[in-house]
């Protein structure tokens, strides 16, 4: 996630204070993990730097003074280069998962063994996701069916290893 280009795009449907971007952001995008207000407001102060961002009005407020950023045509010129541009193909060929498979391999170690524990995990995380999808709301349910299509797909991956591990084995410890 890039809280740079999401902050720009959120800038960019209207002028907002570092509140109301943080609560956004947590609302659409975090799931789980919500934005630090140092974080929002230290990549407010690089946009402005960078000449992304400019500070509008500022309002009196309980605590500090409340600053409404607006986004610079640099700043939508930018985003929209971001928007427009495919997030890179996915997945790499080099996973994690692969390479514990693998050392386990050449370490002699149970291979089999850490294949179950993590189809165990993936299918718990199929759970909580599942779970979600039946009370959550539609950006929930999308995030969910995003998690759930790559889980299948490790899944999948997982069992395929299992039935070529002797093959691995055999490539592995040459």
């Amino acid at each position: 996630m890039s809280v740079p280009m999401t902050l720009l795009g959120l800038l960019e449907r209207e002028p907002s204070h570092g509140y109301d971007l943080k609560r956004d952001y947590d609302t659409f995008f975090s799931r789980g993990k919500s934005l630090p207000f140092g974080q929002v407001y230290a990549t407010l102060g690089r946009l402005v730097r960078d000449g992304k961002i400019v500070v509008g009005e500022i309002e009196p407020g309980v605590g500090p003074e409340r600053k409404r950023y607006v986004i610079t045509d640099r700043g939508a010129t930018e985003f929209e280069s971001w928007l427009t541009e495919p997030v890179q193909a996915e997945p790499n060929l080099q996973t994690v998962l692969f390479t514990k498979v693998v050392l386990a391999l050449m370490l002699d170690r149970p291979a089999e063994e850490y294949l179950d524990t993590q189809r165990a995990t993936h299918l718990r995380r199929m759970k909580e996701l599942t779970d979600i999808k039946r009370g959550g709301n539609l950006v929930d349910v999308m995030l969910a069916d995003h998690g759930l299509f790559h889980l299948e797909a490790d899944l999948h991956w997982i069992d395929t290893t299992a039935a070529r591990l002797d093959a691995l084995r055999t490539v592995v410890k040459g």
